[in-house]
């Protein structure tokens, strides 16, 4: 088989300038790494006619370089690393800075053919040039192989993928910093809901994990996108934040409330709401409905201001059916595990009282992906009568 793709016509030199042109004005909107490298690498097989575009970046904590974008056969997405400190081509031009052209990759000995060897694809030909940013501090490496008519890489190539290295230079490195902060605002989100949850769980990692899968696949059962869907999931291990406000003994109280106990209990949701309320973030917009809203109920017999239908925010009813499943099919203070199937029941008898319609119907599409969820979980007690301790939380 051959390793060249004829599929694509020969660029002429207005096409190639067009295609500068929309790869400047693609790169500077796209702030998702993955996402925006991804179009890099495409534009760069376009514009050189190769046969593979590899893009690394410098991962300076483990000395490595590192890629999940290989466009050309036999390995998209396949993430790649290889050490800073090696001997290779792309090793060295990280290091010095420099550009390496192979006529003859295999008669190179700087060459490596591990990725060769573990794909259908032989490289011929091989151009590495260094990611730069405005300062000069080489971020990771450009590499393509094989032009598609069998010829070397010449000084015009050369030029042509420095000059696609230093327009996406600085777009790679704003994505990386929101990449950061981003995964900075999870890990927070994350840290603020155990400390809303750790009290009452017997597994607070499980629980935000089981909440924020459902909630997730529900988002898409329910027709979402995947980004409409991820932040539901991200947003969903805050809807208990006001707990931090509650006292032990109401929290923590193994039996029945009093009807002055459960007062208190419900004013979670009206916390919550007053410590995410006015964020600026989108993430934290959603959970600020998610915590003052989970506990209304389709049937406008819930708390803590008794809307009713879709008057009840579409996150708030998703994550309702993700915690209370998930609170019965786990062991609290006041309660025993339910069998999945049990609490699976629950949800369908609950549609249109407790329960969207809408969202029970697509949680019975979602149940089987659900279900595996608890399989390796802590074996779970056989379903108790729904006492008022028992089932607590089906109304807190």
């Amino acid at each position: 088989m051959s390793d060249f793709s004829n599929e694509t016509p020969k660029l002429s030199a207005d096409e190639k300038l067009n295609l500068l042109v929309e790869f400047g004005a693609r790169i500077s909107c796209e702030l998702r790494l993955d996402k925006l490298l991804d179009i890099i690498a495409q534009q760069i097989t376009r514009m050189l006619d190769v046969g593979r575009c590899t893009i690394y970046l410098k991962d300076a904590e483990r000395n490595e370089l590192w890629s999940k974008i290989a466009q050309g056969r036999g390995l998209e997405h396949t993430e790649i690393r290889v050490p800073l400190d090696g001997e290779t081509v792309t090793s060295i031009v990280a290091r010095t800075g420099q550009t390496i052209n192979l006529a003859d990759a295999y008669e190179d000995k700087r060459f490596s053919m591990a990725v060769d060897m573990v794909t259908d694809f032989r490289t011929h030909t091989l151009l590495a040039v260094p990611l730069k940013n405005n300062s000069g501090k080489v971020l990771g490496v450009f590499q393509v192989a094989n032009k598609a008519d069998g010829s070397p890489f010449d000084k015009k190539d050369e030029g042509i993928l420095l000059l696609l290295a230093t327009l996406a230079a600085s777009s790679i490195e704003i994505a990386k910093l929101y990449q950061d902060v981003h995964v900075a605002q999870l890990e927070t989100i994350y840290r603020l809901a155990v400390t809303a949850e750790y009290r009452d769980q017997q597994d607070t990692r499980a629980h935000l994990k089981n909440i924020s899968i459902i909630s997730y696949l529900l988002a898409l059962a329910l027709g979402m996108s995947k980004k409409e869907a991820e932040l539901i999931k991200n947003a969903s291990p805050l809807h208990d934040i006001g707990k931090v406000a509650l006292a032990d003994n109401i929290l923590l109280k193994p039996g029945r409330l009093t009807p002055e106990e459960f007062e208190i209990m419900k004013s979670h949701t009206i916390y919550g709401g007053r410590i995410l309320e006015g964020a600026h973030s989108k993430v934290l917009q959603v959970a600020h409905k998610m915590s003052l809203y989970h506990h209304e109920k389709w049937n406008g017999t819930g708390y803590p201001k008794g809307l009713q239908g879709e008057d009840i925010p579409l996150e708030a009813r998703i994550i309702t059916v993700a915690d209370v499943f998930d609170a019965l099919c786990v062991s609290r203070v006041y309660k025993k595990a339910w069998k999945t199937d049990d609490a699976y029941l629950y949800i369908l008898g609950e549609s249109g009282k407790a329960f969207d319609p809408r969202i029970v119907a697509a949680f019975k599409k979602i149940y089987s992906s659900v279900r595996k969820l608890y399989l390796n979980q802590t074996p779970q007690a056989k379903t108790p009568a729904p006492a008022p301790a028992a089932a607590r939380k089906q109304t807190v």
